[in-house]
């Protein structure tokens, strides 16, 4: 009989360890996005006044602040995690062509306020990537434990969900920014 009590105890125990595994993972992936999130929104923070800055020698690029505009404006609508890669890597994509751009006026590149802003940006920038990756690892190491026995039957009867990866679906994020100098404002 203390055998089998022993026996249920440790079951328990197993169970009670498990369970707060799983919770503190997720806890772990939340501050992870939350991370992210942080850093994104640092870098829409100094959009504005880095989009002034260019303005004034780079008049000619308005669809390309305009579409920076927008995609600010849905950054703050966005709900999900997808939809806020894909505004992401959206951005980062045009802050890409913005830079490109900024090679063709030398007066802009020695311009002291877009040099300050540009190394912000760009700190800013391996900040969100090295996040993207921590969170990633953390989503992948909690979704596994998800996945694997005996961990996964208690998430089933807790009803833990997997997280999404941080991934980009946009086959253009993947391609090297291309810039033309052939236009003249």
């Amino acid at each position: 009989m203390v055998w089998f009590i022993l026996a249920i105890i440790v079951v328990i125990l197993i169970i009670i360890s498990m369970y707060n595994s799983l919770v503190t993972s997720k806890i772990k992936v939340d501050n992870a996005w939350s991370q992210i999130d942080v850093q994104l929104q640092r870098r829409f923070d100094l959009i504005p006044n880095f989009v002034e800055t260019v303005k004034g020698y780079a008049s000619h690029e308005s669809e390309t602040f305009e579409k920076i505009t927008n995609l600010r404006t849905s950054w703050a609508n966005a709900g999900t995690i997808a939809e806020k890669a894909d505004l992401d890597n959206q951005l980062s994509s045009t802050l890409k062509t913005i830079m490109a751009v900024s090679e063709n006026y030398p007066d802009l590149k020695s311009n002291q306020n877009f040099s300050e802003l540009s190394e912000e940006l760009r700190n800013t920038e391996n900040k969100i990537s090295f996040s993207r990756q921590f969170y990633n690892d953390t989503v992948t190491i909690y979704n596994q434990k998800l996945q694997i026995f005996p961990s996964n039957i208690i998430a089933n009867i807790f009803n833990f969900k997997p997280s999404e990866l941080f991934k980009t679906d946009n086959d253009e994020a993947r391609k090297n920014v291309k810039v033309d100098f052939g236009k003249n404002g």
